[in-house]
């Protein structure tokens, strides 16, 4: 036990000598959040810029219309032509054109308007937002027209007496949390890179005390193989856990991002991710008969396996065969159980996720353990 105690001291003591090592367990993380933030500042409430085209002339009810449209929450609206608002919204200078034909007005008093036409681009979600405020609005116009039964002076008093109808309602303003959640999970990812990427790190300190023969003098005192490599994997999972301990304080306390999830249970799932990304560390280190060898197999495993697992961005984003292949990382399972628990699912619903995260952690030892005593470079660590 002594000797366990005394190899973690040097190896925490060695690590932190170097800054660099501080910037990659410390730092990188809080910039991943940052980055994070950068992606999704521009995800909030942003007013949409809408045309409007009135070619009914001075009716008051397409007026009134026209105003309603305008004082649509997040609505920017401006009175504009027909040809020109069509250019304004093929150039992006608008998100889209309201256009209220002629006779509008009189096709509501005999209760059949004429259809209001919505001018967006493509695939745009402009035209549905506001086409499910003004459907109601028209219907409820037409019902009167419909009551009027083509009498103007009927549809007049009519509309009149509901314009001026006193309906009371109360409102309250709902705090939309997607864009801290999508930034924590931004976060969470940019965060398990890092770990993976320090677990590896550390672990490669054994390699590198191999190659310029530290290991060797170690072995010749009564420290044994065994306390060496036990040694290691306890700073490895001590430095993962405060380097997630400190990411998630930067982004609940000075970020003042909510994560949705309990600080506590987001430091229980990445202590259960630490193991796995410790274990495949071994796994790289035994696979390793150099440095070299072993930054090069970290890069080809770390980063294509990351991106495939949503990590980088949203993997929503990506093709169905990606979907697949994200199901066999363990990346994935985390940032899913996050996604479940923000969703208000509880730990039920990702007991599977766990699961499968322990499997991981599991076979990577076993894989480890198997392949340092078969290897002629590693086994002398048993």
């Amino acid at each position: 036990m002594t000797d366990t105690i005394w190899l973690i001291r040097k190896t925490l003591l060695n690590t932190f000598r170097n800054y660099k090592n501080v910037l990659m367990y410390i730092v990188l993380p809080i910039l991943g959040i940052v980055l994070s933030m950068l992606i999704n500042g521009g995800a909030g409430d942003a007013a949409l810029k809408i045309g409007i085209v009135n070619q009914d002339g001075d009716e008051a009810v397409t007026r009134d219309a026209a105003l309603f449209v305008s004082g649509l929450a997040h609505m920017e609206a401006t009175e504009t032509s027909e040809a020109e608002a069509s250019e304004l919204v093929a150039s992006g200078k608008l998100d889209a054109a309201v256009i209220f034909p002629q006779g509008f007005a009189d096709g509501l008093k005999k209760g059949e308007p004429e259809a209001v036409r919505i001018a967006a681009v493509k695939d745009s979600q402009v035209a549905p937002y506001v086409t499910m405020y003004l459907n109601p609005y028209v219907g409820n116009l037409a019902s009167i027209g419909q009551a009027a039964s083509g009498d103007d002076a009927a549809f007049d008093a009519l509309y009149a007496g509901y314009r001026e109808a006193d309906f009371r309602y109360e409102a309250s303003e709902v705090e939309d949390l997607a864009t801290d959640y999508s930034t924590a999970n931004r976060s969470m990812g940019y965060l398990i890179v890092f770990m993976m990427f320090s677990a590896i790190s550390l672990s490669g300190i054994m390699i590198k005390e191999r190659e310029n023969r530290t290991y060797y003098r170690i072995q010749s005192t009564p420290v044994s193989a065994r306390a060496y490599v036990i040694s290691n994997v306890i700073v490895n999972i001590v430095m993962l856990m405060i380097q997630s301990a400190v990411t998630l304080l930067v982004m609940v306390w000075l970020f003042k991002i909510d994560t949705g999830i309990p600080l506590w249970q987001m430091l229980v799932y990445l202590l259960l991710f630490a193991l796995v990304a410790v274990s495949l560390s071994l796994v790289i280190v035994a696979f390793s008969s150099s440095s070299m060898f072993a930054n090069t197999l970290q890069s080809t495993l770390i980063i294509p396996t990351c991106l495939l697992a949503g990590c980088m961005f949203p993997i929503e984003l990506m093709p169905e065969t990606f979907h697949l292949i994200a199901d066999f990382l363990p990346q994935h399972w985390l940032l899913d159980a996050f996604g479940k628990l923000q969703q208000g699912e509880g730990i039920a619903g990702i007991v599977r996720n766990l699961s499968t995260l322990l499997a991981f952690a599991l076979t990577l030892t076993l894989i480890a353990i198997y392949k340092f005593g078969r290897n002629k470079d590693t086994r002398s660590y048993y």
